[in-house]
């Protein structure tokens, strides 16, 4: 029996290799012979650091830069053995879990730590970077980060705007790109994400996620009309139309800004990583593919580890089972999304703290995944309970 596993992260739990293996322990108890492939993944957001530097031999170096909030943070950058490709993660200096509830402001939160670490993998002479765009805390169209790579944005009176965040994108004139590290004309920038929305409108960065980074009706909609005013200087100014891209909302805007400023591109962050991992030649030949992520619901349908890897695996006829922490009433992706089961990891009532112990959660993934697997020796040998007379 060969088995692929490639489950994502488990938020604040396990990592995605962590979550993997204790798969694969359930599925070598059961069949001590099988033949398992365990793949790091991630999406784009949290875990797109470890699983690149995982699949690329590289290791991962860490830097201060500005946090969200205008103060230092340690974040980390992984670099390839060569120092050709370097990973930067936005959740690591931009990401909404650096910014207490209480001072989640998505039009004063800053991208700027996003660009000083691209600089900083422009100084270890990498080629190629990408940025995984999830977890951000931020909604400023990436003029942050643009800011740390020499771009000048003047208001209608000529003057400069220091230090730009989300609230002065409507105060936006003229972008100027005279002092642009023209290392950027020698780098291929990607982004890789799992969401597809575009810049701004109705399911734009603003009115899509600036709630959840703590912006009222009244505040998206500014942010909304500031990242509209962006795209139109990008067009002008730059000579990128940026505002329907899919995925240019991703973090706040920032998608946007890998293409407008750096000159880059946006892919599907689970796309990418199970090209870069070899996921589809592995698929042959192999009977069961495992997945999962920490809840699935109706979000996993769009873009997110489990629908990327049942989406390749049933173009190859592969049946593919989820696992999670938690499975939310909405969850109707089997068929969305080509998931042929969906499992609980969960071993009985707990809290939530409970829950994301890392033992704990490891031990209901074995566990889980054990009990898959017997059913599965059960179907293949034929033998099943005797019928009650």
């Amino acid at each position: 029996m060969k088995v692929i596993i490639a489950i994502d992260s488990f938020k604040e739990s396990l990592g995605s290799l962590e979550a993997g293996r204790a798969a694969e322990r359930g599925v070598q108890s059961v069949f001590p012979d099988a033949q398992t492939h365990v793949l790091p993944v991630a999406d784009g957001g949290e875990g797109t650091v470890d699983a690149l530097v995982s699949l690329l031999s590289g290791r991962v170096i860490k830097a201060r830069v500005t946090g969200p909030l205008g103060d230092e943070v340690e974040a980390r950058l992984g670099i390839c053995a060569d120092r050709s490709t370097a990973v930067i993660e936005v959740a690591d200096a931009a990401g909404l879990s650096l910014v207490p509830p209480k001072r989640r402001d998505p039009a004063a939160n800053t991208t700027r730590g996003v660009g000083q670490l691209v600089r900083r993998a422009l100084d270890l002479g990498a080629t190629r970077i990408l940025i995984g765009l999830g977890g951000s805390a931020t909604n400023d169209g990436g003029i942050g980060m643009a800011f740390e790579l020499g771009f000048i944005f003047e208001d209608d009176c000529g003057r400069e705007i220091a230090r730009p965040v989300g609230r002065d994108l409507q105060r936006i004139a003229r972008i100027v790109s005279d002092e642009r590290d023209e290392r950027l004309d020698r780098v291929s920038i990607e982004a890789v994400t799992d969401v597809d929305n575009p810049l701004c409108g109705p399911y734009g960065a603003a009115r899509t996620y600036g709630p959840q980074k703590g912006a009222d009706g009244a505040q998206c909609a500014m942010l909304d009309a500031g990242l509209e005013n962006l795209a139109t200087r990008m067009r002008i100014d730059l000579g990128h139309e940026v505002r329907d891209i899919a995925g240019a909302g991703a973090a706040g805007g920032l998608g946007a800004a890998v293409v407008g400023f750096c000159g880059g591109t946006i892919r599907a962050g689970i796309d990418f990583v199970l090209d870069t991992a070899g996921f589809d030649d592995l698929l042959e030949g192999a009977d069961y593919v495992i997945t999962g992520e920490g809840r699935i619901d109706a979000q996993t349908a769009r873009g997110k580890v489990p629908a990327g890897v049942a989406k390749r695996a049933g173009a190859a006829k592969v049946p593919v089972i989820a696992v999670a922490g938690a499975v939310s009433a909405d969850a109707d992706v089997h068929g969305a999304v080509g998931l042929g089961a969906i499992f609980s990891v969960m071993q009985g009532p707990m809290s939530l703290e409970e829950a994301l112990l890392p033992d704990r959660a490891a031990q209901g993934i074995c566990r889980t995944t054990q009990e898959i697997f017997r059913l599965i020796r059960l179907e293949r040998t034929g033998v099943h309970a005797p019928r009650r007379r």
